[in-house]
């Protein structure tokens, strides 16, 4: 049973959005492994971006500074 997470950036990604995301990543084991789609498994967790960081500094931060 293929287990995938998705982390992402709490920023307001649409139900549809996610949906496309897990049909995606559900199709991609399909076709490059094999896998049978109705025992894969995808989770997506949004993580606020104060608790996501890159180069030392919050997510939250680096936008704050434009980068």
């Amino acid at each position: 049973m293929p287990y995938v997470n998705i982390r992402i950036t709490r920023e307001g990604a649409t139900a549809e959005q996610k949906a496309a995301l897990i049909k995606g990543a559900t199709q991609l084991l399909v076709d490059v492994l094999g896998k049978n789609p109705a025992t894969t498994v995808v989770v997506i967790d949004e993580v606020d971006t104060d608790n996501w960081g890159i180069g030392g500094e919050s997510i939250t931060q680096r936008r704050k500074s434009g980068r």
